[in-house]
């Protein structure tokens, strides 16, 4: 089966498609997927399903965009933020 090749944060990884961009996260062992603007916590995914906004993330240079709902597509440049 071909993959498709992502970069996260300057790091390439290869996933099959129709993935999305959390389940390549996660498969990448990458939990964080920003952090709080405030004091820097971590924060991962929470529902998956595109409801609570917790997987914000910074995709072809657009900011705030729900991984959970974002299928992988070749080249894709996945950022995490400070949200």
């Amino acid at each position: 089966m071909k993959r498709l090749r992502i970069l996260i944060d300057g790091v390439s990884l290869d996933v099959p498609p129709g993935t999305t961009v959390a389940a390549a996260m996660v498969e990448a062992g990458r939990l964080v997927v920003h952090r709080s603007t405030r004091l820097g916590h971590p924060r991962g995914m929470f529902c998956g399903m595109g409801v609570c906004f917790a997987c914000l993330l910074s995709i072809n240079g657009r900011p705030d965009v729900r991984a959970c709902l974002t299928e992988v597509k070749e080249g894709m440049v996945v950022e995490t933020q400070q949200s």
